[in-house]
């Protein structure tokens, strides 16, 4: 595929070994853009020295009230940061949930890649004021109630 040149092929992330050749795994094209927003994500800005503009500010948001500005200016920063920091996505779009279970704020993140048509999803648990016991990240768990 010639178009998806652009999409790139990188270590994959977090970083694996394969089992049966011993060397790094790599990720690629959707997959490769994917990681990329989920690295943005949990990369906290300044982190980086020589990057300090990569990443975001989901961490400072931990231990605000949520309430509807603070949800709107996360979701709107997420939105910024995410199409500053990955050049392969047209558009973004952040939404929330916070009606799953207390003390956790579900973070959809629906994007188009550029030249496509179809997007794709990343949804990203986000613990509020929870002990580290509390943090294990179980799909199940946020199914919806029927």
């Amino acid at each position: 595929m010639p178009e998806d040149h652009f999409l790139g092929t990188g270590m994959k992330f977090p970083p694996q070994i394969n089992p049966a050749t011993g060397r790094f795994m790599v990720s690629s094209e959707e997959e490769s853009v994917k990681e990329s927003v989920y690295l943005i994500l949990m990369t906290q800005k300044t982190e980086r020295f020589l990057r300090p503009e990569f990443g975001s500010d989901l961490m400072s948001y931990t231990f605000m009230d949520i309430n509807v500005t603070s949800v709107n200016m996360m979701t709107r920063s997420l939105t910024e940061q995410i199409l500053s920091n990955e050049p392969r996505i047209q558009s973004v779009s952040v939404t929330t949930d916070e009606h799953i279970r207390d003390g956790c704020l579900l973070v959809n993140i629906d994007y188009v890649i550029k030249g496509r048509r179809t997007g794709d999803r990343l949804t990203v648990p986000f613990y509020l004021n929870v002990s580290p016991e509390e943090e294990a990240y179980e799909p199940e768990q946020y199914e919806a109630d029927e």
